[in-house]
């Protein structure tokens, strides 16, 4: 009866430890299991999960437009006072909607397409209609003297610009502004020039690329990340680094994403490619998230970030490279004299936003983000945010900027592209990806646990019963 109870223990004991050991070794296992699948379904080849979502975003994509108004446009223009600015907003867009087009696999493991520019306007979603207008910066007038800076031509130019009764500052529609109207200073020029003026004409039926980027399946490493724009790897915009198409396109990222690397994306709309840097984990619909977000490094002038040196393409308005926040596009707008910046002048030096008021910068609402799923690398949640303005210098020949008496930067407007995986998406994701992941984790966890116990428990109830038998022994002799 002894025999039989040890026995028993001891088999106990070790069932507890062989269930320990499987649990333990279900880690490698499990890592081996999880990466395989990644493995196969991160590829950018038809039939996978991460093809179905980069055809067409598995989500709705949103641009947010504030514009400003100015609220006093008659000292703007006739003393050369600050402008005092009043965002109104958001016009929201639906964009992104239609699939990539000429989607071409290629033999060195890339996959180019064209990415369709589509916008819809979504009034449920806005502040009011396409046809509200704003007093806002003439586009035209101000690009002037920037793309033309002969004093002889200046002068033809002001004939044309009175003549047509143009002034620095005009009324427009959302729907003007952004996507063209025919400005009546270009009609009267009568050299060819295009007459059309809009913040982003062409757009609708115009498309982005051509993009070319690795599939991932000869080096998982490399998915999404982008080996050409438009045929080349530079943009020839810029000098030196600065001039290289880096990163994917911000959708995606190589899976198995850690909180230590650094995520750098391209962005047309900018004309240079950006970075994130980890910021804090997040939940979205039950899914575990890393969020990344774009520095204030980033837009830093070439003293506090040296790297941004090359992103320096004039020394007058930076203050010889010293002032941050703004970055001069001009070189990839036809010499049109456009600024990027965050909404709001965030992180911009004070020489940038001290000539306009009524701006008031804010981290949380300002700045751009990526949340990515970190095993995946795709990106479940953004909110990429901009804020384009436009150059104004005075013209002493051009009477409608003659009384300006400082060259500044005059915002136009802010936008916010934003999405967020929807339910269905979610729950998707959540039984193909996190559940297998947790549940696997779930049962390393049990039976390492249940071994451990039944391991201990058993091993001390023999011992104690080992004790108690030898015990008797002594007290039976």
């Amino acid at each position: 009866m002894g025999c039989s109870r040890n026995c028993g223990l001891l088999t106990g004991a070790i069932i507890g430890g062989v269930l320990a050991v499987f649990g333990g070794a279900l880690i490698p296992l499990g890592n081996y299991l999880v990466d395989k699948t990644i493995r196969k379904e991160d590829v950018i080849e038809n039939g996978t999960i991460a093809y179905e979502n980069w055809v067409v975003p598995g989500s709705a994509v949103y641009r947010q437009f504030w514009f400003y108004d100015v609220q006093n446009p008659q000292e703007v223009m006739n003393n050369g006072s600050r402008p005092i600015l009043k965002q109104i907003g958001p016009y929201t867009y639906r964009m992104r909607y239609l699939p990539k087009e000429n989607i071409t696999q290629h033999p060195d493991y890339t996959v180019s397409y064209m990415l369709p520019n589509v916008a819809r306007f979504e009034p449920d979603m806005s502040v009011g209609s396409e046809n509200d207008t704003f007093t806002c910066i003439n586009l035209a007038v101000v690009a002037a003297p920037a793309m033309y800076q002969n004093s002889f031509v200046q002068i033809l130019l002001n004939t044309w610009i009175k003549s047509s009764k143009s002034f620095m500052l005009q009324t427009r529609s959302v729907k003007e502004i952004l996507w063209g109207y025919e400005d009546p200073f270009l009609k009267k020029v009568l050299y060819p020039v295009e007459r059309t003026v809009g913040v982003f004409y062409p757009y609708n039926g115009t498309s982005d690329g051509l993009y070319r980027v690795f599939n991932g399946k000869d080096d998982i490493r490399k998915t999404a990340i982008i080996q050409s724009y438009k045929n080349k790897s530079t943009l020839s915009i810029w000098a030196g680094q600065c001039d290289m198409v880096n990163g994917t396109d911000g959708a995606s990222f190589p899976p198995f994403v850690k909180k230590d690397r650094i995520l750098r994306f391209f962005s047309s709309d900018i004309c240079r490619s950006i970075y994130g840097i980890f910021d804090s984990e997040q939940i979205v619909k039950e899914i575990p998230l890393y969020r990344f977000t774009v520095p204030r490094a980033a837009f830093a002038s070439p003293l506090e970030t040296p790297e941004n040196k090359c992103f320096c393409t004039e020394t007058v308005l930076s203050r010889n490279c010293t002032s941050s926040g703004a970055l001069d596009i001009s070189a990839c707008k036809d010499g049109k004299p456009v600024y990027i910046t965050l909404p709001h002048f965030l992180y911009a030096s004070e020489d940038v936003s001290e000539n306009i008021e009524g701006l008031s910068a804010n981290k949380d609402e300002h700045e751009t983000f990526l949340d990515i799923e970190p095993t995946t690398g795709f990106t479940l949640r953004f909110a990429k945010k901009l804020q384009i303005n436009v150059l104004v210098k005075p013209a002493p020949k051009i009477e409608a900027l003659s009384k300006l008496t400082k060259s500044y930067i005059f915002p136009v407007l802010w936008l916010n592209e934003t999405a967020i995986i929807d339910d269905d998406k979610a729950a998707m994701f959540r039984s193909k990806v996190i559940s297998p992941i947790k549940l696997l984790h779930l049962l390393q966890v049990v039976l390492i646990i249940v071994g451990c116990v039944m391991l201990l428990a058993f091993a001390i109830s023999y011992c104690i019963c080992k004790s108690n038998k030898l015990s008797d022994k002594e007290v039976y002799m």
